[in-house]
């Protein structure tokens, strides 16, 4: 076998195993991740434990039999009611908004019952809304709590899970009419929890005991966010899902995993300002204690085949004279991640709230205006599939003077291939020779060979933010495009292997090979605009790079097969620009265009393989230099 035979299939070898690792690696997750997850019922027992009982500060524990060190605690499965029949069974107060819609449990004062008004869970107005917190005994239990842990001795119990509370004030909370909960413990201490919501999506919980005893007390308030199991379609590699905060100065951001991989499955940090909770792809639950003051932040997982994690704000002691009164105020954030409405929240001053979106480590200079941008397109356009468009054009006019010298670069080479092709006819067993007179051609014509790469390398990075904003950005969730593309952020639901929905079923279900088979009609379009991009450059002389290139547009198809549609949609639409714009400037150069000549000669080669006889080999080799030569010259081929 000839070395350059070898090379070639090693390089094809490793470009099967490029698509095959993506697809397997990344491309079954997204395609996992596209479909609708089926409920499943979580049956953990939930119960916050604390660090190390009796201590000052440590929050109370539900679970009997939680060991003094913390950490994981077997815990028996409970028996699990759906939602609808955990809410109707408790005593409630009403919750709405124009962004909200819940109640609160009386038993505990518990915020555990949240759907999103304007989200669906999928692209159909008559689709159930996004339930963003469920209560304690239903399935994927999901709730905040607040409350008191005494601080040396207190006359009677403080407020616990099991605590009914009474109506103060307030039949519905809205961001008008305030709620009121009151309890008293009988020996001498009164509890109120009022519950205020902003137009949006930020809670205030106001904590007041008031001291009709014969002592002091001192009690450290707490705030928690408790997600009984591991959230459904969670184990999103380009974004973090899990526990989140920032505190003090430091960004936290720990995944279900990880934490259980702490020391007693507890990680602990301690800052004045900022805020902690759960994020997932869209959605949030902060708790956002007072900015001026130093707080504890908890986050811990525990239970052992039934998981439940907890997020906990610990405040400083509040200490209650006699006959006087105590307060403390935490914000609580659920809802959906709005870039817009988190800035607003952060200028309001709770410290970097915008991290909650998570813009990338490294890219976020990129993602932050890309973002804003494209929502200012949509707004203008009033779609956001034409404002991926427009703000490809957008980047091409940013890149445009150094796109430009690349490709005028580019038809200088191509006007020097007669000169390069010399080379190898005046020096055909001396590579180094070779090498030395082709840099000698470059410097004379003023030529980077390199250029040609920049406008690939440009994009690279506008991809990857751009790939994180279509993944990241609650404004591209279920954003329409036009015909089958109904939303942006999932890939083309069409699909080439079952001839785009005629026959009746999904290919991409399919043991081991589906994951593969997720080539829908934008993927193709983007292939081949990539292919008629090729095809506008010349062919390189080399038979490894000239099989790989040719390969390219088929690996970017099965790869972006299973990319959210939008990001195809932006890449399409590169490639058709960089077409355009490459051709404009051969043109205006006077290099004649390459596409239709090395179209037809693909497919004249093509015709030219036979048997491989010795007559027919140089038969072959003589229309090809024909060719080449007419390519070249600009005479007409036989």
């Amino acid at each position: 076998m000839k070395p350059d035979t070898k090379n070639y299939y090693l390089a094809l070898l490793l470009s099967v195993f490029v698509v095959f690792g993506w697809n397997y690696f990344y491309g079954k997750k997204q395609l996992d991740r596209s479909k609708e997850v089926q409920a499943q019922v979580a049956t953990s027992d939930n119960g916050l434990k604390p660090a190390n009982p009796g201590a000052p500060g440590a929050l109370p524990p539900q679970t009997v039999n939680a060991p003094p060190q913390g950490g994981v605690v077997p815990e028996s499965p409970a028996v699990r009611r759906s939602r609808r029949e955990v809410i109707a069974q408790t005593q409630r107060v009403a919750i709405e908004t124009p962004s909200l819609q819940g109640s609160i449990d009386l038993t505990g004062a518990r915020l555990d019952d949240l759907s999103l008004k304007d989200y669906r869970e999928i692209p159909d107005k008559n689709s159930p809304l996004i339930e963003l917190l469920s209560p304690h005994g239903a399935p994927d239990a999901y709730y905040v709590d607040s409350g008191f842990v005494p601080q040396g001795a207190v006359a009677g119990p403080v407020p616990s899970a099991d605590t009914v509370w009474t109506k103060a004030s307030g039949d519905e909370l809205t961001p008008t009419t305030p709620v009121t909960l009151s309890y008293d413990n009988g020996q001498g201490l009164t509890f109120t929890r009022t519950f205020a919501i902003d137009r949006n999506t930020m809670f205030t919980v106001r904590q007041t005991v008031a001291n009709h005893g014969t002592a002091p007390v001192t009690l450290v308030p707490y705030s928690t966010v408790v997600r009984e199991g591991t959230p459904h379609g969670s184990g999103h590699t380009q974004v973090h899902e899990g526990f989140i905060g920032y505190v003090g100065d430091a960004e936290q951001q720990i995944t279900y995993a990880k934490i259980e991989k702490e020391p007693g499955a507890t990680a602990k940090v301690t800052g004045q300002g900022g805020w902690a909770g759960f994020t997932d792809m869209y959605w949030a639950t902060a708790l956002v204690p007072d900015q001026g003051k130093t707080f504890e932040a908890d986050y811990s997982g525990f239970g052992t085949t039934e998981k439940t994690y907890r997020t906990a704000v610990i405040e400083q002691p509040l200490a209650v004279p006699v006959g006087g009164d105590a307060t403390v105020e935490t914000r609580v954030f659920a809802g959906a991640k709005v870039s817009s409405v988190l800035t607003a929240y952060e200028n309001g001053g709770i410290k970097k709230f915008d991290l909650l979106i998570d813009w990338g480590k490294y890219i976020w200079w990129l993602t932050q205006p890309m973002a804003k941008l494209l929502v200012m397109l949509d707004r203008l356009l009033g779609n956001m599939g034409l404002a991926i468009i427009a703000l490809t054009f957008l980047v091409k006019l940013v890149f445009f003077p150094l796109a430009n010298r690349s490709y005028v670069s580019m038809a200088k080479m191509k006007a020097a291939q007669p000169q390069l092709a010399a080379l190898k006819e005046r020096y055909p067993d001396d590579k180094m020779r070779q090498q030395q007179e082709m840099m000698k051609i470059y410097k004379a014509e003023k030529i980077n060979p390199v250029a040609g790469c920049l406008p690939m390398v440009i994009q690279i990075p506008v991809f990857f933010a751009l790939y994180s904003v279509l993944f990241i950005s609650i404004e591209m969730r279920q954003a329409p495009f036009a015909l089958w593309v109904r939303d942006l952020s999932q890939p083309d639901p069409t699909n080439i292997f079952n001839l785009f929905g005629l026959i009746p079923f999904n290919p991409t279900t399919l043991p081991l090979v589906g994951p593969f088979l997720a080539i829908g009609i934008l993927p193709i379009i983007m292939g081949i605009s990539m292919f008629l991009q090729m095809k506008m450059n010349p062919e390189p002389t080399d038979p490894v790079q000239k099989q790989m290139f040719a390969w390219m547009p088929v690996i970017f198809t099965f790869m972006l097969g299973s990319f959210p549609s939008g990001l195809v949609v932006y890449w399409t639409t590169n490639n058709t620009l960089t077409l355009i714009q490459q051709s404009v400037i051969m043109k205006r150069s006077g290099v004649k265009l390459e596409l239709f000549d090395n179209l037809r000669g693909m497919f004249r080669r093509k015709a030219l393989k036979d048997d491989g006889s010795p007559a027919a080999v140089a038969r072959s080799k003589s229309d090809v230099a024909k060719i080449e030569r007419a390519n070249e010259g600009g005479t007409p081929a036989e």
